[in-house]
């Protein structure tokens, strides 16, 4: 078992780019990148026999999840002869294209599409892991394959695009570019790899860099993270080989915190107050103290025991307490700072197979909306008490294969009181509007 299959779908950060509407959800875990969704007037339960689908379009393969804003869907997948519902790690060689298409919000007809030729050498090669990133007239979408691309949002147009792995003399991580890239200001900030280039700043105008910082491994799976604390503004990456912050207009690193996870660290960082929490798989997990007053920090604890190690799903946080899938498919709640660890169920998928059974969490109001790996749609309450299920509905099938049990391993958007849920031959909009 290995973390990158939170890689592919999941992560946190709390940085408040220059967004859509408040009712779109236009980046990877909506509006403000911490899978709250704010909207009034959803319904309580389901109505019998489901709730609505309004339409359904036809797409291929990929684990990355849409993208809503302004009136369009924004969805990418790799088209493809080759059977690429692969369930092993091998690196093979498959030949696709690439694409992102723009759907209409309220029909799902398709008002255009880009695509391009790739051939994928990374495990699990279904298609892209990375929900596009959408800001007024442009949309960003970053490949499996680590193809970055700003397009005109009205008719697809390429703007500006880079080829990663070719420009920074790199190769793919084993289970792709995952990491979603983050608008920060005028910057557009995204891990590529190769020398003093983990990460690089792009102008999201014109696509040329800005700055490009430190030097790792390789890329990992974990998305860039910025949160204000110590008085400045900090980056927060998390490295195969260390914890770091770096200034996010430079890229100068303020500290960094050695620390290794068995394959890498996946998750996004979770700020809970003055501590910072971060886990992978295999039990790896460090708490950090953030200095309040200046850019600086200290290790607390590391490998705890029981609380929440994450491969598919991003914690969320409320209050004090951590809510998550841990990589042993078991939803936990933990306390931070302690680590003690609440309470443990099963009850949001029951048991299956195999380990890393995967639940997406996204907090609506008083209550949490759950989208598990069965296609499932779930209302519960979530509480340092316990787990209290409302209601659940299944709503789309399940198409890939993971460690030899059918699953559909794709984060939902959630929009205009609409559920947006893709699977590696539709996307569908769900009505869920009370």
């Amino acid at each position: 078992m290995t973390g990158w299959r939170w890689a592919m779908i999941a992560g946190l950060t709390l940085t408040i780019p220059t967004v859509a509407a408040a009712d779109d959800w236009p980046q990877w875990m909506g509006p403000h990148r911490d899978n709250v969704w704010r909207e009034s007037g959803i319904i309580k339960k389901f109505p019998t026999g489901g709730p609505k689908v309004l339409w359904r379009t036809l797409i291929s393969g990929g684990y990355a999840g849409p993208a809503v804003a302004d009136g369009r869907v924004f969805i990418t997948d790799y088209v493809t002869i080759d059977d690429v519902k692969v369930d092993n790690f091998d690196r093979k060689e498959f030949t696709g294209q690439e694409r992102i298409q723009c759907l209409d919000e309220a029909t799902g007809h398709v008002l255009w599409a880009h695509e391009y030729p790739v051939k994928y050498t990374i495990s699990y090669p279904a298609g892209p892991r990375c929900t596009p990133n959408v800001e007024k007239n442009r949309v960003y979408m970053l490949g499996a394959e680590g193809n970055l691309v700003c397009l005109n949002t009205a008719d697809g147009k390429v703007i500006w695009a880079h080829d990663l792995k070719s420009e920074y003399g790199t190769k793919a991580p084993l289970w792709g570019y995952a990491a979603h890239p983050l608008i920060d200001g005028d910057n557009l900030l995204c891990l590529a790899g190769g020398l003093d280039s983990h990460i690089v700043a792009f102008s999201k105008h014109d696509g040329k860099e800005v700055w490009r910082s430190t030097t790792s491994p390789e890329q990992g799976y974990s998305p860039p993270t910025i949160f204000k604390h110590g008085g400045v503004r900090q980056l927060i990456l998390l490295r195969p080989n260390a914890v770091s912050s770096l200034d996010p207009e430079t890229g100068k690193e303020y500290w960094s915190i050695p620390y290794e996870a068995s394959i890498s660290i996946i998750m996004s960082p979770v700020m809970v107050g003055d501590y910072l929490y971060v886990a992978g798989h295999s039990n790896r997990n460090v708490l950090i103290q953030m200095d309040p007053t200046k850019p600086a920090a200290t290790e607390v604890w590391h490998d705890k025991q029981n609380i929440i190690c994450p491969v598919n799903v991003q914690p969320i946080v409320d209050g004090n307490t951590l809510y998550g899938m841990d990589q042993k498919g078991v939803m936990r709640a933990v306390s931070i700072p302690d680590g003690e660890r609440l309470w443990e169920t099963h009850a949001p998928i029951g048991r299956r197979v195999a380990d890393s059974e995967t639940v997406f969490i996204v907090r609506h109001e008083d209550r949490y909306i759950l989208f598990n790996e069965l296609g499932e749609l779930l209302f519960a309450h979530l509480s340092p008490e316990g787990y209290t299920e409302i209601d659940r509905v299944k709503v789309i099938e399940q198409t890939n294969t993971a460690l030899g049990r059918d699953v559909v391993w794709s984060m939902p958007a959630f929009a205009n009181k609409h559920a947006y849920i893709r699977n590696d031959k539709e996307i569908i909009c769900v009505d869920l509007a009370n």
